[in-house]
Parts: structure tokens; sequence; C-alpha cells
């Protein structure tokens, strides 16, 4: 755990506080597809990712969802701290996008290191603004996109955050992503497909325009 926590937050962290969190953090590997918290869930800890990556998504009335941002290696998700300060339950879902592995800090802990240590209080205010930053280009995509240019943007950023330009999904996953109809990510699809923007396979994306 310690050559990991060196690696991907070392140059964060003075060494105190990696200390207090090799003592306290438990590490965790979630398989692609594992859901690691669900919405109404209670929030005991907080996740700093090694590797891989995280698909945050929220959910309406009916049970559709949508993505809201991806969290990768070296980041965190402070939007759990945020519901811990409030309800202390999930509003939101995270899923693997890919196999992940990461550590789980306890929130108490947490609390505690945000008047102890400047750094902790740094990075959880530069993930909110990441956070934010984030929430704020999806409404900007949802409000002022048309679909096909909100399609070739979530392959674009899928094929980033997983570090492959093979996209590993139906078109009905495509489209709860984007909540929408199967049909109409199938034909948008098949539009990218001769722009040459992409290649299609069976439950494959390859994202020719990165």
């Amino acid at each position: 755990m310690r050559e990991l926590l060196e690696r991907h937050y070392g140059y964060l962290f003075e060494e105190e506080l990696l200390n207090e969190i090799e003592a306290v953090g438990v590490c965790k590997k979630v398989r692609q597809g594992e859901t690691l918290m669900d919405i109404g869930q209670s929030i005991s800890a907080m996740p700093l990712l090694f590797s891989g990556a995280i698909k945050v998504m929220r959910e309406d009335e009916v049970g559709d969802e949508l993505i809201l941002y991806f969290i990768e290696k070296g980041d965190t998700c402070a939007m759990t701290f945020s519901c811990c300060m409030g309800t202390g339950k999930s509003e939101i879902r995270a899923v693997a996008e890919t196999d992940t592995e990461l550590l789980m800090i306890p929130i108490e802990k947490m609390e505690e290191w945000l008047s102890r240590y400047t750094s902790w209080r740094r990075f959880i205010l530069d993930s909110y603004h990441t956070r934010l930053s984030e929430l704020l280009e999806t409404v900007d995509t949802l409000a002022f996109m048309k679909m096909d240019e909100r399609l070739l943007k979530y392959l674009r950023d899928k094929a980033m955050v997983t570090h492959d330009d093979v996209i590993y999904a139906t078109h009905l996953q495509v489209a709860h992503d984007l909540h929408t109809s199967r049909v109409v990510i199938s034909r948008l699809l098949k539009s990218l497909e001769k722009e040459g923007k992409i290649k299609l396979n069976r439950n494959q994306i390859k994202v020719l325009d990165l």
C-alpha cells in the first residue's frame, strides 16, 4: 500500500499524513461494472483511487441514469464527503468503469484532517473545484450540444479515462449513460461511422477521431 500511496499521492501529502492514511485506509479492488456506492446508501468512507476509473451518475424518479463525471487514479469523489456533511446518504451512484484499485478512508478521519493538514484541505477543495467544473460541463453539454455532439464527446471521454480507444459497450448501455433511447444511439453511431469518426464492431466502438 505504501508504494501506491507514494506513487499517486506522495507529491500532494506530507509524510505525517501519508502515515495516517496508511494506518486507517482499507485497500479495495472493484471489478468493472461493480457498484461501489449506490443512491441512498449510508456513507462511511471516501475513496482514493490508485488505478482504474469510476463512473459517477445520478438517477431520476423513473430510474433513468445520467453520467455526471469520471474519477481517475489520483482522484477522489468529494461529493461523498459533501453528502456526509449533510444527510450521510449518497446522492450519487458510483460504478467501476474499469477494474479499479482504491483506498477507502473513514469519513471521521477526513473531517479531522481538514483542520490538521493544509495539504489535505487543499486536496479536498481542489477536488470540489474539479467536480464542479465537470458538472458545469455536463450541464452545458445537455443544454447546448446536439445529441450527436454529446455522443462523440461521451466516447472521447470514455476513451480518455480508460486509456483505450476501443469502447466495450452495447448501444443500449451507451443510451442509458446518455439518457436517451437505443434507437437514437444506433442511428447516430452509424452516422458517426460514415463520417469516419468511429468504427463499429459487435459490442465495440473504436474511436478514430480523438
